[in-house]
């Protein structure tokens, strides 16, 4: 394996680890600037690689913020690997998982986040946005970074198989078939809103955890997702009714 580099926005790196036995891209995406940030670490198995391409970028003591999307190991596995890599690094993120879990979990104390909260790079300003079960875990959570409407988007559109590090080809399709094969996201009344609120935002890229960045249509692209697990919601529901 290797971990593969590409700038997906200015200062904003993809690293990128295709695992074959899960037939499954592992993205981290790495933000530059005075105050560098990550978001994801990866399993820990994945540290050597992901830590080996972030040091290509910049010293590894320099790194200042460790962040995730929801605590899982493809997430966070190797949280503590970073930390003591990075002496003044700190982990941030959402409050409630601070509380819960993270405090718990890293080696050093969390840096917790509200809803709106900015973790500004020097350059760059990356906004926590709270999604609560969405996709899924109640300690879920995004991040977007304001200066160059780049939307880190987690496990949305996750898509197996390899692919080319950026597209503007569509995204939609091969991501509802995973969803079909392994149904990992949760169907709930606030899904559908919270994907048409960040096509709000209007972001010029889309930074999957597995899957290329995209950098088309992005707002149509969160609107088509939404719709679609509505579509879903509204089957299970009818389903649930019928008794079935």
């Amino acid at each position: 394996m290797e971990t593969k580099i590409t700038e997906i926005a200015p200062d904003i790196y993809r690293l990128s680890t295709f695992v074959d036995d899960v037939n499954l891209a592992m993205n981290q995406f790495f933000v530059d600037g005075d105050e560098p940030l990550l978001f994801h670490t990866g399993q820990r198995a994945l540290f050597p690689l992901v830590s080996e391409a972030v040091a290509r970028l910049i010293p590894l003591d320099r790194l200042r913020w460790i962040t995730f999307g929801h605590v899982e190991a493809d997430e966070c596995g190797s949280m503590n690997s970073w930390l003591a890599a990075a002496p003044t690094a700190e982990v941030a993120h959402g409050a409630l998982a601070c509380l819960v879990q993270v405090g718990d979990l890293a080696d050093r104390p969390p840096h917790p986040l509200q809803d709106g909260d900015v973790l500004d790079t020097g350059r760059r300003r990356i906004r926590h946005i709270d999604t609560p079960h969405i996709p899924h875990g109640w300690d879920a959570g995004l991040m977007f970074e304001e200066t160059t409407s780049t939307l880190l988007c987690g496990d949305l559109f996750t898509m197996f198989g390899s692919y080319p590090a950026q597209t503007d080809s569509e995204l939609l399709g091969p991501a509802l078939a995973a969803e079909d094969m392994g149904r990992p996201t949760c169907l709930t009344p606030a899904l559908a809103p919270t994907l048409r609120a960040l096509a709000a935002l209007k972001p010029h890229t889309l930074a999957p955890m597995h899957a290329p960045a995209y950098a088309g249509d992005c707002a149509a692209m969160l609107q088509g997702l939404a719709g679609a697990y509505e579509e879903r919601l509204v089957a299970e529901l009818e389903k649930s009714a019928d008794g079935r």
